[in-house]
């Protein structure tokens, strides 16, 4: 970091998330764990105990109007973001709001809005957007090196077990596969082919209403395609397979986490290990800081726009397996 000054954190949701991202702020020398907020006063101080918080609080609110704190990551399910980062906003705090930014497009627009006029930084937390391998990857094709891209496959499923309370399946807290992990190759998509011309979809729903399996189909000029997936009830490759001109470009599983790249060209593969001393949420946090020094309200990789982009995406294919929710 360019600078000495200690970035203090506040993190409100002390879920599975907020425990990988906060032993990674450990890891950072220019950041400091300042609070944590939980609704559950047991959960908010065993969480602070263990990630070394000088203070938990047992609101949001509170939390939010802590003077100390410099930015607020926002882990709760997905349909408390759009209302928890209108809070921080207002009492001028910084945020890194956790995928999917909220609901909708309107409420990702509102939330923009709301740091323009607060003058505040305000990031979604697409974490993968920062790791080493991928952008190594984002590079490679750049480059033109392998030429244009002529197709992608992206997927990305786990096998949970069937709760209808559990944020996975329950409707009332965004559940389904397309908001949890259908999210991750949208994103691949969006960032490798841009938006696209044509979207087709269908999905499969299970007892609560949500969407178990996404199948989506991108379709771009010339030809191009990305053939996507998502499920929360079977376990799939989850890797990212490119295809190009001159050569095929592998981010393995998972690929949206810290992993490993293969790329093969003319009939010879080349293996690229990528360096993951953290869980790799530091990556997006150190970016987040020095936007803060820097003044912005505006990440300069993760923009306003490629968040509005991607929400368009998410409403887009909702629309077309007929999916909603209360929001």
């Amino acid at each position: 970091m360019s600078s000495e000054r200690v970035i203090k954190w506040g993190i409100i949701g002390c879920g599975k998330i907020a425990h990988k991202f906060a032993e990674d702020l450990l890891t950072i020398p220019s950041a400091k764990l300042h609070a944590v907020a939980s609704r559950s006063t047991k959960k908010a101080s065993d969480f602070g105990a263990i990630y070394n918080a000088a203070i938990f609080y047992d609101n949001y609110e509170a939390l939010s109007k802590d003077p100390e704190i410099d930015i607020i990551y926002i882990a709760t399910p997905h349909t408390l973001h759009y209302q928890n980062t209108i809070m921080c906003l207002t009492n001028k705090k910084a945020v890194l709001c956790e995928k999917p930014f909220a609901m909708n497009a309107n409420q990702v627009e509102q939330m923009i809005i709301a740091a323009q006029q607060n003058k505040v930084f305000l990031m979604e937390a697409l974490w993968t957007y920062f790791l080493p391998h991928y952008r190594y990857v984002l590079d490679k094709i750049e480059s033109k090196e392998l030429g244009k891209v002529k197709a992608l496959k992206a997927d990305f499923g786990f096998a949970s077990a069937f709760n209808p309370d559990s944020r996975v399946f329950n409707k009332k807290l965004g559940g389904g596969s397309l908001l949890d992990v259908g999210i991750y190759p949208l994103f691949a998509a969006l960032t490798i082919l841009g938006y696209p011309e044509k979207i087709n979809a269908h999905a499969t729903f299970g007892k609560t209403a949500v969407d178990e399996t996404c199948t989506m189909q991108l379709h771009y000029k010339n030809g191009v395609t990305a053939s996507l997936f998502s499920a929360i009830n079977q376990k799939t490759n989850t890797e990212a397979i490119i295809t190009l001109e001159n050569g095929t470009i592998i981010i393995n599983s998972r690929f949206h986490e810290p992993s490993s790249v293969t790329i093969k060209k003319e009939g010879k593969s080349e293996h690229i290990e990528f360096e993951a001393p953290t869980n790799g949420y530091s990556f997006e946090a150190i970016h987040a800081q020095e936007m803060i020094l820097q003044n912005r309200i505006e990440s300069t990789i993760m923009t306003f726009e490629k968040s509005r982009q991607l929400i368009q995406l998410l409403d887009t294919v909702r629309e077309k397996i007929n999916l909603t929710y209360n929001n």
